[in-house]
């Protein structure tokens, strides 16, 4: 299994992991990782190699600390009207720099998590009507 990594401006770096690295990853342990680096980059690395040992792919990018309204509204998948009614509501923090309205990337990702955890609610919530209803499929 290899990975290849490229980095703007330099060459590319391959990857490469062994059928032994792989059986490794399963046993990595975030808090043994702890000692080495901070926790949060242990969680990070653990779920990199445990994604990495199941064979899955993994992408690692950069984000500013602030973006455009239309970059938010490509990173929510909604249109950029609909991003400034959710601003004007206050549904979203956004500030403005001259007459340009900007959100801080954490902003929005604070919101998209927020909607997920509506939805996954709400089809627990259908589920469990359907459970109880006794509606098989």
């Amino acid at each position: 299994m290899s990975a290849v990594l490229t980095d703007r401006g330099a060459a590319k770096t391959t990857l490469t992991v062994t059928s032994t690295e792989v059986k490794q990853a399963g046993s990595v342990n975030p808090a043994n990782l702890e000692s080495a680096v901070p926790p949060e980059l242990a969680r990070i690395l653990a779920k990199v190699v445990a994604v990495v040992a199941a064979g899955g792919t993994v992408t690692i990018g950069s984000m500013p600390s602030e973006v455009t309204t239309t970059t938010a509204a490509h990173m929510l998948d909604i249109s950029r009207p609909t991003l400034m009614k959710l601003i004007g509501e206050g549904e979203i923090p956004a500030y403005k720099v001259g007459t340009h309205t900007r959100l801080k990337s954490g902003d929005v990702i604070a919101y998209q998590e927020r909607l997920r955890d509506a939805q996954r609610a709400a089809f627990d919530d259908l589920r469990a009507f359907e459970d109880a209803e006794g509606m098989t499929y």
